[in-house]
């Protein structure tokens, strides 16, 4: 029985191999070139983006052609030979400069290195004052830091800053509600109109805390510890960054906390309508464009990964049907029958470059309107 089983999947897998590969065929740029030499700068999505119109399913035609040995070592003065549409080839280059990474390092870098998500921070030492009793301290000046008894000379650490609490409420009927909530300077929520409105009404056990985001200022080593009577060890401010003040959070520098070497790819799950969303935009913005960074309501837990690529859509709006009641009733009067669901809005492209459990962070790719808070996150190839 097992063997009359062998040939049906050899011509199905066959079969599914010449399926993919003329899904990436029809994909293919009509004026791609058929060698490209890979220049200083290049990133895989724009060399990507030079054979496909769809950069995310770069990987189908890697995978198509086993030949190449690590398609994440590409490098400047490679040759990429596409003579035909299902045949890939890279001729070496002098690898005399490092290979080229899924995003321009130069534009995200500060990011990478300057945001991290984690589940509590309270226990992290922290500035409890500065030299001379200054309000701000920046490079060259000393920090005193409270919570590092035990600290030794010639110890680094990061000085951070918690800036963001992002929560989710699952809500059963519809659509999660995402928040994400500014923090003062002890880490603690700045309450606002909005919050306090929406806290009373949900108090913090109906929520899933999925993480806070810490802000790296700068860095610092250690010049003295908590030794002769005094209770606060002393740290040396010494890269120039953002002015650190009474409160900022210190942990241990990281050696290299990111990887870019990854190719840009479609999710690996569909969401719930409502699942993920994108939770903020750097710099405290509510806008995003091209090469803007931004929060993502999805991480690890949810197959998130390096080089996942999403498209960002405006929810549409649930508008009063004015034909059928009327100009003169307020919109709150009138219910659902009476309304009528417009389709969500295409925005914009974006890839994760950074994953943690429960949140990422992507970098807006391309698109044709401003990625927005709340816009809802979908297949890169979905077509509403």
């Amino acid at each position: 029985m097992a063997a009359m089983f062998k040939p049906v999947r050899a011509v199905l897998t066959a079969a599914l191999l010449t399926i993919a590969t003329f899904a990436v065929a029809a994909q293919m740029r009509g004026d791609h070139p058929d060698t490209y030499v890979v220049q200083r700068g290049d990133t895989l999505w724009d060399i990507a983006a030079r054979f496909l119109e769809r950069p995310w399913l770069w990987p189908e035609v890697w995978q198509a052609n086993p030949q190449i040995a690590n398609p994440h070592l590409i490098y400047p003065g490679d040759v990429i030979s596409l003579a035909y549409l299902n045949r890939v080839a890279v001729e070496p280059g002098p690898r005399e400069e490092a290979p080229v990474t899924g995003v321009p390092l130069s534009e995200i870098e500060g990011f990478l290195k300057n945001l991290r998500v984690v589940d509590e921070f309270e226990h992290l030492p922290y500035v409890v004052a500065l030299e001379e009793d200054r309000l701000r301290g920046s490079s060259g000046q000393v920090a005193y830091i409270q919570g590092l008894a035990d600290a030794q000379p010639g110890q680094r650490y990061a000085v951070v800053r918690p800036t963001q609490r992002y929560t989710r409420l699952d809500v059963t009927e519809c659509c999660d509600v995402m928040r994400a909530s500014d923090l003062d300077f002890r880490g603690r929520r700045a309450l606002d109109s909005d919050s306090m409105w929406s806290d009373v009404a949900v108090p913090d056990n109906g929520r899933e805390l999925l993480g806070y985001e810490l802000h790296q200022l700068t860095t610092g080593t250690i010049s003295r510890g908590e030794v002769g009577g005094v209770e606060a060890s002393t740290l040396v401010i010494d890269e120039a960054g953002r002015e650190v003040r009474v409160g900022d959070r210190l942990v241990p520098v990281e050696a290299q906390p990111y990887d870019l070497r990854f190719f840009p790819h479609p999710p690996k799950q569909t969401f719930e309508y409502g699942r993920a969303q994108v939770l903020a935009v750097t710099d405290g913005m509510s806008y995003g464009g091209p090469r803007d960074v931004v929060a993502l309501s999805v991480g690890a837990r949810d197959g998130v990964d390096n080089g996942t690529v999403f498209s960002s859509w405006r929810v549409g709006s649930n508008v009063v049907d004015r034909v059928e009641v009327g100009t003169e009733r307020s919109g709150y009067t009138v219910g659902d029958a009476s309304r009528v669901r417009l389709p969500d809005e295409f925005a914009g492209h974006l890839m994760v470059f950074r994953t943690f459990d429960t949140v990422s962070y992507a970098l807006v790719m391309e698109g044709i309107r401003p990625v927005r808070v709340g816009h809802e996150l979908k297949h890169p190839d979905a077509p509403y």
